[in-house]
């Protein structure tokens, strides 16, 4: 009995461990919050010392959690990966929201720590299979200057030879290992400087601009402009008062329903309620009232809208085919005139234009800026702005910087016409945008630019040319740039992390960490 109970309870932790990790991986910013609580009363429950001490887990057991081409990912006192945790705790302490008792801080420590050792033992098995052998004279002068065999500023024979011989061992390693990452992040940063590449990046930078702005919002198409088309087009906003039922199996049951509203065998708000299959079920089929519009959408056919439309209340349609399945409607008021003096109307008119012709309202808008234009070729542009109550943003000095690169100054770092950020990192990404801005020849306005909701008029008003010590400069930050985002550690684990050559993932190393740090 005691062996079965003993058996159960791991097999109950084991199914605990295994749903958390799932939905961990599922949505972890989610499932934190109400898991945490959870752990505690598991931990109360199951019993382990959850790193409280910062030890390495229980008793002596080898504690792997995954292999890079088969040389095993272990955590022994003293080596890599236990450095590596050392290293990333300190991170952590020094953060002023460091939490020791945080389960999923102490989770993620680990798992840091885990991908650096990955990261270790990945460069070091593509040093080994590149047969670069590690002379034994760096080795030595490495050793010889380390700190703790220093006297009086020189190696010390006395301290070295003090020094136990399984610590000896164990340091010449430790250095090993080091000088040969050395090696390989020297050789990988030949490899990846590019200096064609660099000399373009710093090119971009050699010419800057100052420029103003001004823009004209597509969405203050003024009411006039709504008016003459509501007045145009009034047949689309006249209204007609229907109920409806939908039956989306065939048109013959569709015919049937129809034919028992008809004989009187049944009510329409009847057969609504038990046959239709649309929103307006529930109301008995009552649509209220709808402008023609929005019914045109529905009936493609101009006979089927002439025959619905011209309906007197009371009278039923046939039978009609849409998109939705088969129709007919019942006339519950006659079709009513478009009233454009009520401002309700008047709004879903905008509406309509907004959604179905836009180009009318970004027309209207490029109007206004060649209004404009035209204005700023006689008088300047500042004085055109004035006499037109608009509002002139300044940026600048800003080179081509097409997508917010934090090499040098990025377009997002300046504020435009009242535009949200999110309006100018589309700018910044906008070919035509820089193109413009370039393109356009110094105190001249440019042509006409359309971005989201808003039509631009762009007026460069100096144009810097770069000194060559500011090239140089870009050009060294971006090799620097360069190199610390491709010898980073994120990427160079993720690659590492998803190589063929890893055995192991996240699911190993979930158990493993229970299994021996639990």
């Amino acid at each position: 009995m005691a062996k079965t109970g003993k058996k159960t309870e791991s097999q109950e932790k084991e199914s605990f461990l295994s749903e958390i990790g799932s939905k961990f991986k599922q949505s972890p910013g989610l499932y934190i919050g109400s898991v945490a609580i959870l752990i505690l009363v598991i931990i109360a429950f199951v019993g382990g010392d959850l790193l409280s001490g910062g030890g390495f887990g229980k008793g002596n057991a080898d504690m792997v959690f995954g292999q890079y081409n088969k040389t095993q990912i272990t955590l022994v006192q003293g080596n890599t990966f236990a450095q590596n945790y050392e290293a990333v705790l300190r991170e952590f302490q020094s953060y002023d929201n460091y939490d020791p008792n945080d389960f999923w801080g102490s989770f993620y420590i680990w798992r840091l720590a885990y991908e650096r050792t990955v990261r270790d033992v990945a460069i070091l098995d593509v040093v080994k299979r590149s047969n670069y052998i590690l002379p034994d004279r760096l080795v030595d002068r490495y050793i010889a200057n380390m700190s703790m065999f220093q006297e009086n500023g020189k190696f010390s024979q006395a301290l070295y030879r003090a020094t136990p011989e399984s610590t000896l061992y164990t340091i010449r390693r430790q250095v090993q290992d080091f000088l040969i990452k050395e090696k390989f992040y020297n050789d990988y940063r030949g490899l990846t400087n590019f200096p064609k590449e660099a000399a373009f990046i710093g090119d971009m930078t050699s010419i800057r601009r100052n420029l103003d702005t001004v823009a004209f919002n597509i969405d203050e198409y003024p009411e006039s402009e709504v008016l003459l088309f509501a007045n145009a087009n009034s047949q689309l906003f006249d209204s007609i008062h229907l109920s409806k039922i939908t039956i989306s199996s065939n048109e013959r049951e569709a015919r049937r329903v129809l034919d028992s509203i008809k004989e009187g065998t049944t009510t329409f708000e009847e057969a609504a309620r038990n046959y239709s299959q649309d929103q307006w079920a529930v109301s008995g089929g009552d649509m209220s009232s709808r402008f023609l519009y929005v019914l045109d959408m529905e009936l493609q056919s101009q006979t089927d809208r002439q025959s619905v439309y011209s309906m007197r209340p009371g009278q039923l349609s046939d039978v009609i085919a849409t998109s939705s399945g088969w129709v007919f409607y019942r006339c519950e008021a006659v079709r009513a005139a478009a009233d454009f003096s009520d401002e309700i109307v008047i709004e879903s008119v905008r509406s309509y234009i907004s959604a179905y012709q836009r180009g009318r309202m970004e027309d209207w808008a490029i109007s206004q800026a060649n209004a404009f234009i035209f204005e700023a070729s006689q008088y300047g542009f500042s004085e055109a702005a004035v006499l037109n109550d608009i509002a002139v943003s300044s940026f600048g000095p800003l080179p081509i910087n097409y997508g917010n690169v934090e090499l040098f100054s990025s377009l997002r770092s300046f504020s435009i016409a009242d535009l949200a950020l999110e309006d100018i990192n589309s700018l910044s990404i906008n070919e035509n945008f820089w193109k413009t801005a370039f393109s356009t020849p110094v105190n001249t306005a440019s042509s006409p630019f359309v971005s989201g909701n808003r039509v631009f008029v762009f007026f460069p008003t100096e144009e810097i040319i770069s000194d060559e010590s500011y090239i140089n400069n870009i050009v060294l930050n971006y090799s620097s740039w360069w190199l610390s985002l491709f010898t980073e550690d994120n990427l160079m684990q993720l690659y590492f992390l998803n190589s063929d050559k890893m055995t192991g993932g996240f699911d190993d190393f979930w158990e493993a960490f229970f299994n021996f740090l639990y």
